[in-house]
């Protein structure tokens, strides 16, 4: 006897929504959990090469928690000129979380998915909000806690 190997159709994908307080959470095991929620690998029905994961709403952004000396010392480059010698610019997280609090998250999770076309598309399903509202209460979110 031979076994089947389960692929997903796109009519038997069901998508729910999640939301997550990550207010002193550990970021990396917050966006690990993400990870696996936007990738779908907490399903039955996960399929690598197909999109199953579901949508998730982060709230409380800045109040996300790092370890060790990581405030100081973890920097986050990017490339604003693109193509142009000495574009580079760097900052480190204690002055993005001031600035740009939701981009801490966005960029820990987008580095845990695939760098493909998937992997952006998984991205698309991500909300990030730095306080503790968000406008999604029509799509009757699910609260789910971080673990440990």
């Amino acid at each position: 006897m031979s076994q089947r190997t389960y692929s997903a159709k796109p009519a038997d994908i069901k998508r729910q929504w999640h939301v997550i307080d990550v207010n002193d959470k550990v970021l990396g095991r917050a966006a690990s959990q993400i990870a696996t929620l936007l990738k779908g690998k907490h399903k039955p029905t996960y399929t690598p090469s197909i999109d199953t994961g579901d949508h998730v709403i982060v709230i409380n952004a800045e109040k996300v928690k790092v370890t060790g000396t990581k405030e100081q010392d973890k920097m986050y480059y990017r490339h604003p000129r693109a193509g142009f010698p000495g574009a580079l610019k760097s900052t480190n997280l204690a002055k993005l979380r001031v600035r740009h609090p939701e981009d801490i998250i966005i960029n820990a999770v987008r580095r845990m998915l695939p760098r493909n076309a998937l992997g952006r598309q998984m991205m698309t399903k991500l909300k990030v909000y730095a306080g503790n509202t968000h406008p999604h209460a029509a799509q009757q979110p699910v609260a789910r806690e971080v673990e440990a």
